[in-house]
């Protein structure tokens, strides 16, 4: 018997011996197979970032009249990233996100003057639910856009349209976006919930998803943290004074009411912006833009400049539940119609100084 148990033993110590030595190899095997499969992975993705790179490089190269490319980045070097590469996408993004007062053009029945009143009611809405000024311009960029992908919308649909863009925006921008229910229940039943659901998913088709723009907004933010900035590595952290920056975010405001503001790139529209608070030299420096590039939108901002200098500057309001270091990023509403109206009269009368109307010929004038 201690034989027969001897030879077991040995056999059994031998497949295991076997059985571990297989599964060694089974080990090896895989793990040589997972670094090859990474390796691959890693080989891909250093072409795509490169391909992308080149692509965004191509792109911005081939439209050097369309976007703000001609100076260097001028962010500064930054501990978390490429400032090239973070410039470069920011400039891609002026192209890929197109946006124009044509919209308007493709439907008949509505008029520059229904989009300034939906504009200004979702500015209202914002600060009733202490919403961010990103999640309002986010809706703008979403409504306008969605505006020039279609036709012959109506103008008992834009209420419904404007909410829904803010319904997407605010989920994408607010920690605690404002619930469904209350978004159908501030446009007073005209627009239901059901509705709200059934337009965001032709909203998010139609736009195809892309929903990461740099606004105006973001342009402007960049622009005065770093012509502010005293820590250059906090970059993501605002060094701006807060009442400057309240004060241009109610410029932008009042501008981006009149269709006419989506004649210029957002990134134009904002240095324009930060021309009224800063010399030119340091706009040329923190937007990487030529004087060339902004004069037309200087002085088309002008009369929006001279309107608001017959109002109150805007203040900094005091929200319960919002940190006071956050005050300023709450988006505000104020007397925007008004003042878009007096604006407005202020540009007319300055093309007919410059442009006079031709006076009638003989044939014409009464007797």
């Amino acid at each position: 018997m201690p034989k027969v148990m001897a030879r077991r033993s040995g056999c059994q110590q031998a497949r295991s011996v076997n059985g571990n030595t297989r599964k060694i190899a089974r080990v090896k095997k895989e793990c040589n197979k997972r670094r090859k499969s990474i390796k691959k992975l890693n080989d891909s993705q250093n072409v795509w970032r490169q391909n992308g790179l080149n692509s965004v490089n191509e792109v911005v190269s081939d439209s050097s009249d369309q976007t703000p490319d001609a100076q260097p980045s001028p962010l500064p070097t930054l501990s978390w990233g490429s400032s090239e590469d973070v410039w470069m996408k920011m400039l891609s993004k002026e192209i890929k996100y197109e946006h124009s007062k044509s919209s308007l053009d493709r439907h008949p029945s509505l008029r520059p003057k229904m989009r300034a009143m939906l504009l200004d009611w979702l500015m209202e809405v914002c600060e009733s639910y202490t919403l961010h000024r990103q999640t309002f311009y986010l809706a703008q960029d979403f409504f306008d856009r969605y505006m020039l992908s279609q036709s012959d919308v109506q103008k008992d649909q834009l209420q419904l349209i404007g909410i829904t863009a803010l319904f997407i925006s605010s989920k994408i921008e607010e920690i605690y976006p404002p619930k469904i229910t209350e978004l159908a229940y501030v446009s007073d039943g005209a627009c239901l919930e059901e509705e709200i659901l059934q337009m965001e998913l032709i909203m998010l088709k139609a736009l195809n998803w892309d929903l990461c723009p740099e606004t105006v907004l973001s342009w402007m933010k960049l622009y005065i943290q770093i012509a502010s900035l005293y820590d250059l590595t906090n970059l993501l952290v605002p060094q701006f004074p807060q009442e400057t920056y309240i004060q241009i975010t109610q410029l932008l405001d009042l501008c981006i009411l009149d269709i006419n503001s989506l004649d210029f790139k957002y990134g134009v529209l904002a240095a324009a912006a930060f021309c009224r608070f800063m010399s030119a030299d340091v706009v040329q420096k923190v937007s990487g833009l030529k004087w060339e590039a902004i004069e037309t939108c200087v002085n088309w901002m002008a009369p929006f400049v001279e309107t608001l200098m017959c109002y109150k500057s805007a203040q900094l309001k005091e929200f319960g539940q919002v940190p006071s270091e956050d005050r300023h990023n709450i988006q505000t509403h104020g007397d925007y119609l008004s003042m878009l109206k007096e604006a407005q009269e202020k540009q007319s009368e300055s093309l007919e100084h410059f442009f006079p109307p031709t006076p009638p010929s003989s044939a014409e004038k009464p007797s």
